[in-house]
């Protein structure tokens, strides 16, 4: 197996520094945080989120473009907020199954 490109190792170690709990990095961010070209991080992103070690963790709206854009976080830390917040989920289906089941 082919070692990871520099590009690569430099988006996703912005990745890791830029993510935060309510705000993300968006491409042009990592792209700019990064040191690379737009284009190349373009391809490498998306390379990236095909692999499973970057995913889309929400949209938000910016002034440079009509649409949203996409907020990118690596895969580890969007399995880690979710596996902290898992009991929690399974503790509501739990409750709200016995509740369902008392009043029947």
């Amino acid at each position: 197996m082919r070692p990871a490109g520099e590009i690569r190792q430099a988006l996703l170690t912005s990745a890791v520094q830029l993510a935060q709990p309510h705000q993300a990095p968006t491409l042009a961010e990592l792209a700019a945080h990064a040191g690379v070209g737009y284009l190349a991080a373009r391809r490498t992103v998306d390379n990236l989120k095909r692999c499973g070690a970057l995913e889309i963790a929400r949209l938000r709206r910016v002034d440079y473009r009509n649409r949203p854009v996409a907020e990118y976080v690596p895969a580890q830390l969007q399995a880690d907020d979710s596996a902290n917040s898992a009991p929690f989920v399974d503790l509501a289906r739990v409750l709200g199954g016995w509740s369902a089941a008392q009043a029947a």
